[in-house]
């Protein structure tokens, strides 16, 4: 459609089939040194600044949700939309249809554009003001338009087909042979994905925005992570803290925060927790939910922290990664306490005075109970007063023996951590 638009392809060709031969007439403008923007750098907008950067164009994007490193990876300078109205010869959109979005380029927007500037929409019928854009076509202040997308469905009497420079088609995007292949296998794994209880990441009706590959192997344990954090806190749930630190940070990570909310929420409700409802939930409940994201990370290349403030003002804190080539899923962190075991179906956390002795007397309770320690691990603090004991087991760890053995060693807390696998 940009390339349509921009040579003036669509009026060339219907003039030549009434027979007429006008060269001069159909000049257009080439992509070469000039200034594309994209609004929405999610999966598809960075398919085409991939592909724009063969022509030579300079790209700048519009994406509150992404951060500037990671436009910059893939050669493209984040600005303010206004800014992307000025500055822009071609403009592309590539947003979902949200009530953030509708309307997202109207009359005020279009007023800065330069009277040069070509505009496509082939995301989503309704992002662009058409009434707008009709008006600024035919004023001279925007030069022309290629439109694969409407506010309204099926659309067959636009006064925007009425203008020579508009190009416009009947939501064709998708369709192709390849695509529609490629759309039903799609489908057959989102079903496979949501039967399983799985995160659907294309769904309409889930918040966690684009799911990147560099992501997909933390969305389980952030999910773990919330579901640990909620078993071991004690008391009402104030808030929720989700930050990602590491490569990931540069992307759109809110998918991590929308799975550990669900893992949190899981150990708080009754009712079955979906990434749909999860974060419903929290809003019922009043539970505020926050993330934050930060580049540097000096022990682990990507990593997730869940910390949970309880209404008394205490609160705990766990921390987890997915290591190595396999991505195992890796607990960091207890309570600001290093640890270093992997996330097991069946777990028990203990916080207690440091002293000699302890490890054995948790060792022989749960041989007494026959429950078998897969592994342990002993984090002092930097005092070397208190210290964390974490432990993953091959079974549950009923709450007769955990309360013997937080009451053999004087332990500040006891819990034991049932995760689904």
């Amino acid at each position: 459609l940009l390339l349509a638009a921009a040579r003036n392809i669509v009026p060339a060709n219907l003039a030549l089939k009434n027979g007429e031969w006008k060269r001069s007439k159909y000049n257009g403008v080439e992509l070469s040194e000039k200034t594309v923007g994209i609004v929405g750098l999610g999966r598809i907008g960075v398919l085409v600044a991939q592909r724009l950067s063969a022509f030579g164009v300079t790209i700048i994007a519009y994406d509150p949700y992404v951060q500037p490193a990671r436009a910059a990876q893939i050669g493209v300078r984040l600005v303010p939309l206004d800014q992307l109205m000025t500055e822009s010869d071609f403009i592309t959109v590539h947003l979902p249809k949200t009530p953030e979005t509708a309307g997202l380029i109207g009359e005020e927007q279009l007023k800065l554009a330069r009277p040069t500037m070509y505009l496509v929409n082939a995301a989503r019928g309704g992002i662009v003001d058409e009434d707008a854009l009709y008006r600024a076509i035919s004023e001279g202040r925007v030069a022309g338009a290629g439109l694969d997308v409407y506010a309204k469905e099926p659309c067959t009497d636009s006064p925007l087909f009425g203008l020579e420079t508009v190009v416009a088609t009947p939501h064709l995007g998708a369709s192709t042979d390849e695509a529609q292949e490629k759309a039903g296998i799609a489908v057959a794994k989102s079903v496979r994905l949501a039967l399983g209880g799985e995160l659907v990441p294309d769904a309409v009706n889930v918040q966690g925005g684009v799911l990147a590959e560099p992501i997909r192997p933390l969305v389980p344990v952030a999910e773990r992570l919330g579901a640990i954090a909620s078993g071991i806190a004690d008391g009402a749930l104030q808030r929720i803290d989700v930050e990602v630190r590491g490569e990931v940070a540069e992307l759109d990570v809110r998918v991590l925060e929308l799975a550990a909310l669900k893992g949190v929420m899981q150990g708080l409700v009754h009712d079955p927790v979906s990434y749909v409802n999860a974060p419903v939930l929290a809003q019922q409940r009043g539970v505020e939910v926050a993330l934050t994201t930060d580049r540097d990370s000096e022990d682990h290349r990507n990593f997730v922290r869940v910390r949970l403030t309880l209404n008394d003002g205490t609160w705990v804190s766990v921390a987890g990664t997915a290591a190595g080539p396999k991505g195992i899923h890796k607990l960091v962190e207890v309570d600001r306490f290093d640890i270093d075991v992997p996330i097991s179906e069946h777990m028990a956390f203990f916080r207690y005075h440091d002293r000699p002795g302890v490890v054995g007397t948790v060792g022989r309770i749960l041989g007494e109970a026959g429950v078998n320690i897969g592994g342990m691990q002993v984090s002092p603090d930097d005092s070397g007063e208190h210290a964390v004991i974490v432990l993953t087991v091959d079974q549950p760890v009923s709450a007769g023996v955990l309360d013997r053995i937080t009451a053999e060693i004087g332990a500040h807390t006891g819990r034991a951590v049932d995760l689904a696998f």
